[in-house]
């Protein structure tokens, strides 16, 4: 059993939260305090609280989202690493993008291009077509998180 403190949760007076961090090589995503992570593990989704037991986990393609309070909150994450303690998780992804960031029109565009290529009948590669319309799909469902649903 863990004997470090927690980190108090913003607006729960005493009671035990996770310090998130999200980083790409590019910026710090997320830094926050939260009470609840669920994030894409190569192998499935992942939900940690705060005590969860030390694990380091590769990431998928997927949604990570984080509650604080009653609010919870959407990134859209590509590849990584996650190392997970009782009292923080940090994330090291390729790609990660906050559902208020995500350009719509540009993710459905994506999806449109990965379409035509899975479809064509000419030379294409499958895989990276296949890997371009996991990633717009998982853009367009974290940003349909946030702001008027326009249609997909």
């Amino acid at each position: 059993m863990s004997t470090a403190a927690h980190a108090p949760v913003p607006g729960a007076p005493g009671k035990a939260g996770i310090h998130l961090e999200v980083v790409t090589p590019d910026k710090k995503v997320v830094a926050e305090v939260v009470d609840e992570v669920v994030l894409p593990g190569s192998q499935g989704y992942l939900g940690v609280l705060p005590g969860h037991a030390p694990l380091l986990t590769d990431l998928g393609v997927g949604e990570l989202s984080f509650r604080r309070g009653g609010a919870r909150h959407f990134v859209a994450l590509a590849w990584g690493f996650a190392e997970i303690l009782p009292e923080r998780v940090t994330v090291l992804a390729e790609i990660a993008e906050r559902a208020e960031e995500i350009d719509r029109d540009r993710a459905r565009k994506a999806r449109d291009r990965a379409l035509d290529r899975l479809r064509s009948r000419g030379e294409v590669d499958f895989n990276r077509a296949q890997v371009a319309l996991e990633r717009a799909l998982v853009r367009l469902q974290v940003a349909a998180h946030v702001g008027p649903n326009e249609p997909v």
